[in-house]
């Protein structure tokens, strides 16, 4: 029988940090490495193809990094099952006095590793990943009527001395949002910098020849794929972002068009929730740039308030709220979720494109996610809990922390406003401002009724009818019901009878 170990060291599929609190104090001689590729974990939503290689080439990397140190590790191969089985038949057979894991990322998966471990000692220990621990956000939640992001993200910047002159913020302002919104002129971004992708190693893949036999009926496609899945392949992409495209990225940030999915977006989400990266490291690359002079203020600002702030701030109020925000609903959304969004099969060319290199890449930027996808099925009135199963299947960056509150609380608003101030609706008239998707599109976002209609357009007028008396009085949706009164009782029957056709496919 084999002699029991001391601690037996549990890692996760994104904890793939040499530096994280599970290793702390690690003895070689008497304490033992455990990580697994658990089928259940893929497929309790049914993970996209590219998002299925993104963790398990990461990990199978990480396992023979440590394996190259001499950490003795014992690396389970996909097999079918759950994580907390897996666990077990470990701890049966290693017999360790304790088991040690960083805090994980995801709710469930915590509760079902501590009734994993039976009558083992387990130890729970903080992601000091980050830079406000839950119970640093708890105090600062503790006796707010509301939380608000910037308040909670000029915290951060002072506490962490970033961006700071003394006391004040650099340049006088906390937030220069307003210089980070502008589109494309009418002949598109123009020259872009390629992005940073890596050829897959042969560990990468046999692991893309893994999934294209097991996972074959799940969405997307396992190749083409290029995502740092290595520590030094993250470190370079981190360079390449600050180097080739910082520059621009915040004027840019919100724009959009057909065809390009990379723009001058980071494309580092992956790494820093697989934990290749720290944010620590990415923010400071980001303000050394700024100060040498390198890029504007504004472009270093944004990208610094998506991570010390916004990243920060999410998590927060997951496990703030967890288990129960999971289910809110509080628009009292029942549709289901359309089933184009798996194949992009969509007449409409915003979403057909947004869909489209969501499954080749696992990959959409954040106005791709908040105002074409998520805006769709808000204002279709898709039951939010759909909405979170498919972001978190389709996106390589997706881990529940960070997914569910942008999905449930930002993009649907389910949450009745305890991460976002309103509801982000609007016509098709956002989309045709911010890319070109609506050139030669069948589809006018300048009409709300009539086979020509804007669906975006028509959903958002049938979304105010259904939500009048809801946001009649609300202090920032107040002026876009007042719209209504324009309407007389034939116009909002025309709305009405096109939402239900547009519900219902019937776009012809």
């Amino acid at each position: 029988m084999t002699a029991p170990c001391r601690h037996l060291i549990v890692v996760l599929g994104d904890q793939l940090d040499r530096d994280a609190t599970a290793f702390d104090g690690f003895d070689p001689a008497q304490d033992r490495v455990w990580m697994c590729e658990a089928a259940d974990e893929s497929t309790h939503v049914w993970s996209s193809q590219q998002r299925i290689v993104q963790f398990l080439a990461a990990m199978r990397h990480f396992a023979a990094a440590l394996r190259e140190e001499g950490v003795p590790i014992q690396y389970d191969t996909l097999r079918e099952g759950s994580l907390s089985d897996a666990l077990r038949e470990a701890i049966a057979h290693w017999r360790p006095q304790r088991v040690r894991l960083t805090q994980p990322g995801d709710w469930r998966v915590l509760q079902a590793l501590r009734a994993a471990v039976g009558g083992t000692p387990i130890d729970v220990l903080e992601d000091r990943h980050f830079l406000c621990s839950a119970t640093r956000f708890a105090a600062h939640a503790r006796g707010r009527r509301q939380l608000r992001m910037e308040y909670f993200y000029r915290e951060m910047r002072r506490e962490h001395r970033v961006l700071m002159e003394g006391d004040q913020p650099c340049g006088g302002e906390w937030n220069y949002d307003a210089d980070n919104r502008e589109a494309f002129g009418p002949d598109g971004p123009g020259f872009l910098p390629p992005p940073t992708r890596f050829e897959p190693d042969a560990i990468t893949q046999d692991v893309i020849a893994l999934v294209q036999t097991r996972f074959a009926d799940h969405p997307g496609q396992a190749a083409p794929f290029g995502w740092p899945v290595t520590r030094a392949q993250a470190l370079q992409a981190l360079h390449r972002f600050i180097d080739e495209r910082l520059e621009h990225f915040g004027r840019w940030q919100d724009a959009m068009w057909t065809g390009e999915p990379w723009l001058y977006h980071a494309h580092l989400a992956a790494a820093l929730n697989l934990k290749l990266l720290n944010p620590r490291e990415v923010i400071a690359a980001a303000e050394a740039a700024w100060r040498a002079g390198r890029v504007p203020l504004p472009a270093a600002e944004g990208f610094i308030r998506q991570i010390l702030g916004w990243r920060e701030y999410v998590r927060g109020i997951y496990w703030l709220r967890m288990p129960g925000y999971a289910e809110q609903n509080a628009l009292d959304a029942t549709h289901d979720l359309p089933a184009w969004f798996w194949s992009g099969d969509t007449p409409m060319r915003c979403l057909a494109d947004a869909i489209g290199q969501t499954l080749r890449h696992g990959y959409a930027h954040h106005i791709q996610r908040l105002m074409v996808t998520g805006l769709y099925a808000l204002l279709h009135g898709v039951q939010p809990q759909q909405v979170h199963a498919w972001y978190l299947s389709v996106y390589v960056d997706a881990v529940e922390w960070v997914e569910l509150p942008n999905t449930l609380g930002m993009s649907q608003f389910a949450d009745g406003g305890l991460l976002a101030s309103k509801p982000y609706i609007a016509t098709g008239r956002y989309i045709e401002r911010m890319s070109d998707h609506c050139r030669g599109c069948r589809f006018d976002p300048g009409e709300r009724v009539g086979e020509r209609a804007c669906p975006f357009t028509t959903l958002y007028w049938d979304f105010l009818l259904r939500h009048e008396a809801r946001f009649a009085a609300h202090p920032r949706m107040a002026l876009q019901v007042k719209n209504l009164a324009r309407l007389d009782v034939a116009q909002r029957e025309a709305i009405r009878a096109r939402a239900d056709a547009v519900r219902e496919g019937r776009l012809a």
